[in-house]
């Protein structure tokens, strides 16, 4: 008569240890861990943004978009609007679409955020009026926001919590399923 194998699947009087239960999150491997709707929600809301910000720097707010490019930054300040501008828009996408490259995505946008914000210091710096910021007290409470862009950026991916999966496929023994 044969037995059934133990509830762990082990083997009868095995010291192997028994593998930790997958998280239902992690549960399909080669998949990125889904998010929370108020996260999807997020991301989508912060994707629409960078899509009218792109087409901000694109069309009708391109001037006042030049007036934040710092003075010292060798390049011409409408070339520097116009490619944040297309950068923007193919952002604002990535993060509407962001499917399984939500992580990376959340990643780049926080960096694009973080190599934005030499030019809102620079307006706080100099002066410079721009969107209705005309005094040294609404530049300054300006930066903080910059920081919190980040923040979402990264919370809205969940790119913080998942890091890991981006060198997930560079792992040793990871085509063979293993971790």
């Amino acid at each position: 008569m044969q037995t059934s194998p133990p509830a762990d699947h082990r083997p009868a009087g095995s010291n192997a240890p028994q593998s930790a239960p997958q998280d239902a999150r992690t549960a399909h491997a080669g998949r990125t861990p889904r998010t929370s709707v108020p996260r999807v929600i997020a991301r989508v809301v912060l994707g629409g943004f960078l899509l009218f910000a792109g087409a901000a720097h694109l069309s009708f707010a391109r001037a006042e978009f030049q007036a934040q490019v710092p003075t010292w930054l060798p390049l011409d300040a409408d070339f520097v609007v116009l490619a944040s501008g297309v950068v923007e828009v193919l952002l604002g996408l990535a993060l509407i679409a962001a499917g399984r490259w939500r992580v990376a995505v959340g990643f780049v946008v926080a960096a694009f955020f973080l190599a934005v914000f030499p030019g809102n210091i620079s307006q706080y710096v100099t002066g410079t009026d721009a969107f209705g910021l005309d005094t040294d007290a609404a530049r300054l409470i300006r930066l903080p926001f910059q920081v919190l862009l980040i923040a979402v950026a990264l919370w809205s991916t969940a790119a913080w919590r998942d890091r890991r999966e981006l060198l997930a496929p560079f792992r040793r023994g990871d085509a063979q399923g293993q971790r």
